[in-house]
């Protein structure tokens, strides 16, 4: 048991200072019933602050997140349009396990478990993340070649690992990188001289942006989940 300021802080709602404020205003709920200062809560009662329900603490949240373009892959920005942490309102303080550039779209796994992100982010695990690309010319047999063998990226010195490229349209390919460099894909691409016009995130291990439309969610469980932890490395 604690006091529910403590309780809100540690889920990561708010500081117990604005707890407290949102206490005195009858925001906040314990069991459907409005909540009094100082009183003690435990992870059995359910809390609610301004109608949301309150995750406890301790449970590991993963979710599959429809991030759409504009929204910048930061926690805190004064210069950002909208975070993504902005964007998704979710009443549980998550973390992005992967970035997207602003001017991209598509797939991004939030969670609170940190050694979760921890494991997909370690370039050493070669986890696949699936994107459908579209560019500004026609593509090449060429093209697609080259840039499956890895490309050599001048402005950060670095090779790309081999990676595997469909054509699905005149403009439109699908490419499965399994490490994350910064902007990577655009970068490639601007190696051979075509400019990324459309870039989403289709798929991050085993996880399908399917079903969702730009700026919704859904949580991952079940079979879908155990199945990220365990190709993860974490069974």
């Amino acid at each position: 048991m604690m006091r529910i300021n403590k309780y809100l802080a540690e889920c990561g709602v708010c500081s117990r200072r604005e707890a407290d404020k949102y206490i005195e205003q009858g925001k906040v709920k314990v069991n459907q019933k409005i909540a009094v200062s100082g009183m003690q809560v435990s992870e059995q009662d359910v809390v609610e602050v301004f109608g949301k329900v309150i995750e406890p603490k301790n449970r590991k949240i993963v979710l599959a997140y429809y991030k759409p373009i504009g929204v910048t892959c930061t926690e805190k920005d004064a210069h950002a349009d909208k975070t993504i942490i902005q964007a998704l309102n979710y009443p549980v303080r998550l973390t992005y396990a992967g970035r997207l550039d602003k001017d991209s779209e598509g797939l991004i796994i939030m969670t609170n478990d940190g050694d979760l992100i921890q494991n997909m982010m370690k370039g050493a695990n070669g986890h696949e993340k699936e994107y459908m690309v579209k560019v500004n010319k026609e593509i090449t047999k060429e093209f697609l070649e080259k840039m499956s063998q890895g490309v050599y990226l001048k402005e950060l010195d670095q090779k790309t690992r081999p990676c595997k490229l469909e054509q699905i349209g005149k403009f439109t390919f699908r490419i499965i990188l399994t490490q994350g460099l910064n902007r990577q894909i655009r970068r490639m691409c601007q190696e051979f001289g075509y400019k990324v016009t459309s870039l989403r995130r289709d798929r991050v291990v085993n996880v399908e942006l399917k079903g969702l439309r730009s700026g919704q969610f859904r949580e991952l469980q079940g079979e879908e989940l155990a199945q990220l932890y365990e190709l993860c490395g974490m069974k």
